[in-house]
């Protein structure tokens, strides 16, 4: 078990993290929501202690194992894929040394109820595990099993390591941190790197992993699947629902409500105190109330409202002319890399106001063509853009080719065309970058905020034509969200590289599915395509087909004359009840005031010091204040709710 306990983080003025206390137990599945830049990705490696927080502590036993997977890592290895995923099972003669000494331990003690015997008895059932799964054929066999779910095919796993590009090496770390079946689980944007069938498979495997589990996704369909507990970092603290991600913006949503209900209700109250002040505090024979009410002012507990996403990009693409019919026309189209030939004699047109999304497992040439349809790429064939074709293109590792030296003007103020020059901090600020944001250096951001400065450079220039690869990678939900409603609302020619399901689910009417050397066009949006490739029977995909349920409530602001005597007359005995409440009130301070001056007089105190009654009767009256206090907030809301 994992214990995170009063943990703050700040830089200088900046306070990331203000006293967060949390516990990660065995069998939790947490997924960590929060905008970019909250600290989700911080908190991980505080876990892992690659930084340290300002205060507060993190700890866990002594054995207790974690496997970090962040959102960027190189490895620099030769090995084949194989023989470098195979190196996180360590040596197998040290778990048998480690099973026979544990072993001799256990038949050495005696004392069988103690924690640490049965603390033995769970590291010698968690040896023989890793034995019995890591043992000789079938270590290979489960080896094999994780890598080809992650996407490697037969002749991959026998190249090394380093011949593969970033994404995949990703891939192999995964598996490493997966074979070692650690108790905690970190996860940082898993999805990133795979494609759906390997996304898939990852929920499956996760899903029924025996430890426990903490991860970033921007994928809400992968987050509802495997887990079963949210925490989102909000305002500097966290609040924790034991709920998966969907449920969790549900519960959320009521528990705003019901804050926004409760301030409501106590801003009248604050109201009519503070009325009750004024209007007492002038008058004499009132004055002495008039404190009572003030003092029970300064101790009410006032009700703040969480406010989360407060702040929403302002996303909208900029007018463009209008393009001919025809977009792109590829006829033979062929890309190899050397000996291997990712794309070969491809024939497709896309026209305009097309929405086509490009699929397929990762290594199968989706970037490639993207690449070749921008220009970015010589190839074989040919491949024409049509009349008036105004590409914007948003590459995979778009915010890495960002220059971390340079301010977020700068950024902007360096890629302007003429006609945006003096507009740059309004666009800064449409994408949550405003203030003293704006001079901050590229390289301070995060990966979300990086990509939301690399969206906001690409929107500088007006397109009829988008070409956007991996558009959701590093960003939050919520960004997202609206990155999907801006691009529905582009009126032009659309072509999204992706393997987020509920960013594709209905924004495209075409999927281009790429295989070893060719792609095939399939209408339709991404869940046909995927349930005619049988990719339900990991689980029911929901289909949306764009329309949101929608609940009317009907109200009537129309009264009836016997509700309105009868709301009147409630009224009215109200007020009398609070006026009565109020003159109570003001005797019953008046006698313990009086009490209070006589127990100050020593003599009296003497002579009173072994009367029972006298202070029953003191601590009678102090009751009997607090109970009529209750009865005046209980008739004074009561008024508030008929007013």
């Amino acid at each position: 078990m994992l214990n995170v306990t009063g943990v703050t983080v700040d830089f200088g003025t900046r306070i990331l993290f203000d006293d967060i206390t949390f516990t990660v137990k065995p069998s939790d599945k947490i997924g960590l929501a929060g905008r970019n830049g909250a600290g989700k990705s911080t908190l991980l490696k505080l876990i892992i202690q690659e930084d340290a927080p300002s205060s507060g502590t993190i700890s866990h036993p002594s054995d207790y194992t974690i496997g970090y997977l962040p959102q960027e890592l190189k490895i620099d290895s030769t090995k084949p894929i194989f023989e470098e995923a195979k190196s996180a099972l360590g040596n197998i003669n040290e778990l048998e040394e480690t099973q026979k000494f544990i072993s001799d331990e256990i038949i050495r003690r005696t004392d069988y109820e103690s924690d640490s015997y049965l603390r033995l008895i769970e590291q010698l059932n968690k040896v023989n595990d890793q034995l019995e799964m890591f043992g000789g054929a079938q270590a290979d066999q489960q080896i094999e099993m994780i890598l080809k779910g992650l996407g490697f095919s037969d002749t991959d796993l026998q190249q090394p390591v380093n011949t593969f590009s970033g994404g995949w090496q990703m891939r192999v770390e995964l598996s490493k941190i997966l074979l070692k079946q650690p108790d905690l689980i970190l996860l940082d944007e898993p999805t990133n790197h795979l494609d759906i069938n390997s996304i898939i498979w990852l929920e499956q495997f996760l899903k029924n992993y025996k430890g426990a589990i903490l991860m970033v996704s921007h994928d809400k369909q992968f987050l509802d699947t495997i887990t079963n507990r949210t925490i989102e970092i909000i305002n500097q603290t966290i609040e924790d629902y034991k709920a998966p991600y969907s449920k969790f913006l549900e519960l959320r949503e009521e528990r705003i409500e019901k804050q926004i209900l409760a301030k409501k209700n106590q801003d009248r109250e604050v109201a009519r105190l503070q009325d009750n002040i004024n209007k007492f505090r002038a008058k004499k024979n009132k004055a002495k109330f008039a404190q009572t009410l003030i003092k029970r002012l300064d101790r009410m507990d006032r009700i703040e409202v969480d406010s989360f996403d407060s702040k929403t990009m302002s996303l909208t693409f900029p007018k463009s002319r209008t393009s001919g019919k025809i977009v792109v026309e590829a006829k033979h189209v062929g890309k190899s890399y050397g000996d291997k030939e990712v794309l070969r004699a491809i024939d497709f047109t896309i026209n305009r106001g097309d929405k086509v999304a490009f699929v397929g497992k990762n290594g199968m040439g989706k970037t490639t063509l993207a690449k070749i349809i921008v220009g970015d790429l010589k190839h074989e064939g040919q491949l024409e853009l049509g009349y008036n074709v105004d590409l914007g293109y948003y590459a995979q590792h778009q915010n890495q080719t960002l220059d971390g030296d340079l301010t977020l003007l700068q950024t902007l103020e360096r890629a302007a065309p003429p006609a945006m020059q003096g507009k740059e901090r309004a666009m800064l600020g449409a994408f949550l970058f405003s203030g003293e944001d704006v001079d901050k250096k590229v390289k301070v951001l995060s990966g979300g905020e990086k990509a939301r400065l690399a969206l906001a450079k690409m929107l500088l220039e007006p397109v009829n034509t988008l070409v956007l690869d991996e558009p959701t990678n590093h960003l939050d939900l919520a960004s997202k969200s609206i990155l999907k409603d801006a691009v529905q609302q582009f009126e032009g020619t659309l072509i999204v590289v992706s393997h987020d399901r509920d960013f594709l689910t209905g924004l495209t009417d075409k999927v281009y599915e790429f295989r070893p050397g060719l792609v095939k066009e399939h209408l339709g949006d991404i869940n046909e395509f995927l349930q005619s490739h049988g990719a339900e029977g990991f689980r029911d995909f929901e289909v949306n087909g764009g329309s949101a349920k929608t609940s009317k409530k009907t109200s009537s602001n129309k009264i009836s004359y016997e509700e309105k005597k009868a709301a009147d007359k409630s009224r009215r005995r109200l007020e009398r009840k609070v006026a009565q409440l109020e003159e109570a009130i003001e005797r019953a301070e008046k006698d313990i005031q009086q009490m209070d001056e006589q127990l100050r007089d020593p003599a009296f105190y003497k002579e009173v010091s072994n009367d029972s009654a006298f202070f029953s009767k003191y601590e009678a009256r102090k009751q009997e204040v607090e109970q009529l206090f209750e009865d005046y907030e209980k008739a004074t809301n009561e008024l508030n709710l008929l007013s």
